[in-house]
């Protein structure tokens, strides 16, 4: 398995802990009720790529949910918190920028990467609202 780059971000991924996640919640749209329930999940991310596709798989105990993209190419994307946005994932250095857009037009844009501890960081930023998760290798 690669060790830099983008493709470091493959594999299985626990999740460690965040930062101003219920904010960030707030920002994009995302109700009370869910933003409760999202509290106590603690999910684990699967990532892989085959052939230039790639599968951002994310499980819990209440809810799993996927993705596939090909970088650079805009898809429809139904978020783990129900909501309907486009999406474009592309890879930016050892980044990978996710902005979606939802039907009001408010812009999200998430970015991960493998920090120099090896954990997976996944910053997110929508208005002026920031957040920060972190996971570790599984």
């Amino acid at each position: 398995m690669a060790t830099s780059g983008i493709q470091a971000l493959n594999g299985t991924w626990e999740y460690v802990d965040g930062e101003n996640f219920d904010e960030y919640m707030k920002e994009i749209g995302v109700g009370l009720t869910t933003r409760l329930a999202a509290r106590s999940i603690k999910p684990s991310l699967i990532i892989s790529e085959n052939g230039g596709k790639w599968t951002v798989r994310s499980e819990s105990s209440v809810k799993t949910t996927s993705y596939d993209f090909t970088p650079g190419v805009e898809f429809a994307e139904t978020t783990a918190d129900g909501r309907d946005v486009k999406s474009t994932i592309k890879f930016e250095g050892q980044k990978w920028v996710h902005t979606t857009i939802d039907k009001n037009g408010k812009k999200s844009v998430v970015i991960r990467y493998v920090d120099d501890k090896g954990q997976q960081m996944i910053d997110m930023e929508c208005g002026s609202v920031k957040a920060r998760r972190w996971y570790k290798r599984a």
